[in-house]
């Protein structure tokens, strides 16, 4: 399989996946829906569903397992995340999930997060010290113009080129952006304003 910069350096096509969660509610016991959607560039070409526990420890777990378990894995070229976490704050270990999968991956953020705010949420759940860890491993941010991101597997510059590849509407790159709706309209009847 050619490397995400050939594909790139060619013009040729990148295959991504974007994954996002339902909206969900804080303090919520039921599990989290995660919708995970396959481009072809900025073209829809398929998708995965899973589940994580509200403020758990499994996003990561159940991102790859989507992946290995189906057919796209051997297809593409990044995995992208809206955030380091799903459900609350099931924090993903990024350079796990990289090197499980073989794929570069990342955080795709809107905004710069707020740590201060973020580390005051943590203090509330079990074992803060480690989600806030995880966090950390996640590595520097990255600002990729209009969006904000977290790599690791591939070279930053590489990735935030194969993002702008991937971004059509907006800012946020196709897969997540369709994640996105996908996730809400299944949670609320109808697709976010957000995407």
């Amino acid at each position: 399989m050619a490397s995400l910069k050939h594909l790139l350096d060619s013009n040729k096509t990148v295959r991504a996946v974007g994954f996002d969660d339902t909206p969900h509610r804080r303090g919520q016991s039921e599990s989290v829906g995660l919708a995970g959607v396959v481009c072809r560039n900025t073209r829809f070409d398929g998708m995965v569903w899973g589940s994580v526990e509200p403020d758990g420890w499994d996003a990561g777990d159940v991102v790859a397992r989507t992946l290995e378990d189906g057919k796209f894995l051997e297809q593409l070229d990044l995995v992208l995340l809206d955030g380091i976490a799903f459900g609350g704050f099931n924090v993903i270990d990024l350079p796990d999930l990289a090197d499980r999968l073989g794929k570069p991956c990342a955080t795709v953020m809107r905004r710069r997060p707020d740590f201060d705010a973020i580390e005051a949420a943590l203090q509330n759940l079990d074992r803060w010290e480690k989600r806030r860890s995880r966090m950390e491993r996640a590595g520097p941010i990255h600002d990729a113009g209009e969006i904000f991101c977290q790599i690791h597997g591939g070279s930053t510059d590489t990735v935030i080129r194969a993002i702008e590849r991937l971004t059509y509407r907006g800012h946020i790159p196709e897969p997540v952006r369709i994640a996105h709706l996908v996730a809400s309209a299944v949670a609320t009847g109808e697709s976010g304003r957000r995407a």
